[in-house]
């Protein structure tokens, strides 16, 4: 199976060692996102290892959660609280859960795991399908740098050891927004592959999909601290609302 048809592929690679990569402090996303909830409940599309929606319930919101992988699901059920957030194993496109929803949300680029527009469209009109009136969409994703696309084409050296090397090489796209990353990691137990591939789109991009599935641009911030969003911005916070 190709890695743009299996929205699992990546909990799977990554599970195990999710939770000790350099994922950034959740604090702001679960000050920001707690504000907006209005009480609940919330909806995480990619929950994950709970990263997010762990601290969101520990408020006392009830948060739900889609997720692909079911290993990154069991990453979450071994920590304190794990247990007692239901969650819906799918594709985060179909929102597969009935809501109504006062929030959902899709933090840490994930919407671009999506990697066909029409899946991002899928995902935008499936949200709209379970939220309440009034209710919003909270969308975290990076500004796309074409300046760095050529440089990110070449191939990076990103460890080497006395006993291993990880080499990192991608593959641009550019007129389906779209690429592949493949981490090569060699070491005493042979040569092993981690795919990965995002489509990328720009705000304005989002924005359309957002219109499409009836929902409008409410707010747009560089950051969860709702720093104002400029031209020299690398990422934004964006909320839609129901029109």
């Amino acid at each position: 199976m190709s890695i743009f048809d299996d929205p699992g592929l990546f909990g799977r690679l990554w599970a195990a060692g999710y939770d000790a990569g350099t994922n950034p402090d959740p604090a702001p996303a679960v000050d920001f996102l707690a504000d907006l909830a209005g009480g609940g409940p919330v909806l995480e599309l990619a929950i994950g290892t709970g990263r997010v929606a762990l601290p969101l319930a520990a408020r006392g919101l009830a948060v739900e959660g889609v997720e692909a992988s079911p290993e990154m699901v069991a990453r979450m059920r071994a920590k304190p609280g794990g247990d007692g957030i239901p969650v819906a194993i799918g594709d985060m496109a179909d929102v597969p859960v009935t809501g109504p929803y006062r929030l959902a949300y899709l933090v840490f680029n994930t919407l671009f795991n999506l990697v066909d527009e029409s899946r991002q469209q899928d995902c935008f009109r499936n949200v709209a399908r379970v939220l309440a009136p009034g209710g919003a969409f909270v969308v975290e994703a990076f500004v796309p740098d074409p300046a760095g696309f050529d440089r990110d084409e070449q191939l990076q050296v990103r460890e080497v050891t006395e006993d291993s090397v990880t080499l990192r090489v991608h593959r641009y796209d550019r007129p389906a927004q779209r690429f592949v990353r493949q981490t090569i990691v060699i070491d005493g137990r042979g040569t092993r592959l981690e795919p990965f591939a995002m489509r990328y789109c720009w705000p304005e991009q989002i924005d359309e999909l957002a219109e499409r599935a009836g929902l409008r641009l409410a707010a747009r911030y560089a950051d969860f601290d709702r720093r104002p969003f400029d031209a020299d911005s690398r990422s934004h916070i964006s909320v839609y609302r129901l029109r």
